[in-house]
């Protein structure tokens, strides 16, 4: 399920990712058996929104990893990585419910006080969506892997969590 579930989100929102969709594609069964393996060994929680029993109704996921290496002049930090709701779940508050969730189980789960992510420049919808969540520019960025005439922006909320309203 990983494999399908990263090709389609790398071939829907490509800027979204710094993983290309050809690099995704080149790896073998192997390399994605050994992806799946590392996920479920490291300090993450991983959501899963589905509307299928079976896994066939894929609608969205994120996954919130404690960060390394730790700024140590920080309380403890985690990162939220691949963001992702289905193009036919979008504008449903889907997205909206997985983020509280994501920074729930970032304190809760994880023990984190601060919950960084990195967003492509020009993606100004998942910007006003973070912002909306209380997420804040911080000012860092480094460039975007695919494209290096862009940047990747850093943003980062303090928890402990308190719900967002959609």
């Amino acid at each position: 399920m990983l494999k399908a579930v990263r090709l389609e989100m790398l071939t829907d929102t490509p800027m979204a990712y710094i993983e290309s969709l050809d690099a995704a594609r080149r790896q073998t069964d192997t390399q994605w058996q050994e992806r799946a393996t590392a996920m479920s060994a490291d300090a993450s929680v991983t959501l899963v929104a589905d509307s299928g029993v079976d896994g066939s109704g894929f609608c969205g996921l994120m996954r919130v990893v404690l960060k390394h290496p730790q700024d140590p002049g920080k309380p403890l930090q985690a990162m939220l990585i691949s963001v992702y709701v289905a193009p036919r779940h979008r504008g449903l508050g889907l997205a909206d419910e997985l983020l509280n969730r994501a920074c729930k189980a970032a304190c809760e789960d994880l023990g984190a006080q601060h919950l960084e992510l990195g967003v492509h420049q020009d993606n100004s919808r998942a910007l006003a969506f973070y912002r909306r969540h209380k997420f804040e520019t911080t000012g860092a960025s480094r460039p975007y892997p695919q494209d290096t005439s862009k940047l990747e922006l850093f943003m980062e909320r303090c928890l402990p969590w308190q719900p967002t309203a959609s």
